[in-house]
């Protein structure tokens, strides 16, 4: 396992759900059911964040090579970043 904050480029659903990332210039493809790891932030009831906090996924690139990725939308950056790295 990785452990790391660096930040990552990740594209998701109308949703905020991962579908793709770029991580050390590959593209992965998100290849299975995304799991929330933690609940978005809700500043008021009707005011919940846009995009989850907290994301895990199996992302597969081109060649096959599969990895899962634990990432997390930093709200106060504005950028999302990957916590744990699992070859």
């Amino acid at each position: 396992m990785l452990a790391t904050g660096t930040p990552i480029a990740v594209w998701t659903t109308p949703d905020g759900v991962p579908e793709r990332i770029v991580w050390r210039g590959r593209r992965y493809r998100v290849t299975d059911t995304p799991t929330l790891l933690d609940s978005p932030d809700v500043w008021f009831a009707t005011h919940p964040t846009p995009v989850p906090r907290a994301w895990r996924f199996q992302g597969t690139a081109d060649d096959r090579t599969t990895r899962i990725f634990d990432v997390r939308f930093e709200q106060s950056r504005g950028e999302w970043q990957l916590l744990h790295l699992y070859e």
